[in-house]
């Protein structure tokens, strides 16, 4: 399956090149940057420290789209949306795992699976997804009355967006859980007299610093007693891992919006 990598140069598009390059049944078959990148033109395997690989990076993402079978995206919503446009035109995968998407964007990328086939989740490891179905289960068998549901998440200090992409995957499995709104019921800033903490809410905490790859942790505090349920990310490789894994599954299924549930056969 040839796949194009989108934001060739950066840090995930890096790793994304790496782990197509040790993984059977794929391989790179164009690497995009933005106009105007110092890389354009340079081989993405160079760049990704795999030694040439004989794709040279572009600017030019439909030309790139037109020659594939799949896209990887890990860049920005706005990015996001172009990329999804250009998938739906060449009728391919593309598999989304850039965070910090707001309702605009997510409505634009619904629309392009009329066309494209599109895998997209606030994390793409295993082990998260798993998660997302333990907390949602547990969210469902203890009372909101008794027990109360926070999300703590801390990554890297040049993360631009918060809460995280996953924090905010396993609020929505609370929140499913506990058959609420997340929109409705969200709290992410304390400060100052807040008042006493409503049954119901699901509160987010976000810490930012160093080198972490990712950390998730949703606590469960009842009377006398609490229940973490946590996961910690230790290589990138994870995320490249299952964004692999989404693009050979989403390989020949007919268009649509997928998550990783979906992927993983943990969708209900």
């Amino acid at each position: 399956m040839g796949l194009v990598i989108v934001g060739a140069a950066g840090r995930m598009g890096q790793t994304l090149i790496r782990t197509i390059q040790g993984m059977e049944g794929v391989r790179v078959a164009a690497a995009v940057e933005r106009k105007g990148s110092p890389f354009v033109g340079k081989d993405a395997g160079e760049i990704a420290g795999v030694g040439v690989i004989d794709v040279p990076v572009t600017d030019d993402p439909l030309a790139a789209f037109a020659k594939a079978d799949g896209v990887l995206d890990f860049t920005s919503p706005s990015a996001s949306v172009e990329f999804a446009g250009y998938a739906a035109q060449a009728r391919i995968v593309h598999v989304i795992g850039t965070t910090g998407c707001e309702a605009e964007h997510d409505e634009k990328i619904k629309a392009a699976a009329h066309h494209a086939t599109i895998v997209k989740s606030g994390n793409m490891s295993l082990g998260v997804n798993l998660l997302a179905v333990l907390v949602k289960q547990a969210a469902r068998a203890l009372d909101a009355n008794d027990f109360d549901i926070e999300v703590l998440e801390m990554h890297h200090r040049h993360k631009v967006d918060a809460p995280s992409g996953t924090a905010y995957l396993l609020g929505q499995a609370a929140a499913e859980g506990r058959a609420i709104s997340l929109a409705e019921h969200s709290v992410r800033v304390r400060d100052g007299i807040t008042g006493p903490r409503e049954a119901s809410s699901i509160g987010f905490a976000t810490l930012r610093g160093g080198s972490v790859v990712g950390e998730h942790s949703v606590i469960l505090a009842g009377p006398g007693e609490r229940i973490t349920l946590s996961h910690h990310a230790d290589d990138r490789s994870i995320f490249a891992r299952g964004a692999v894994k989404a693009a050979l599954w989403a390989h020949g299924r007919k268009p649509g919006l997928y998550s990783m549930l979906d992927v993983l056969g943990l969708n209900p």
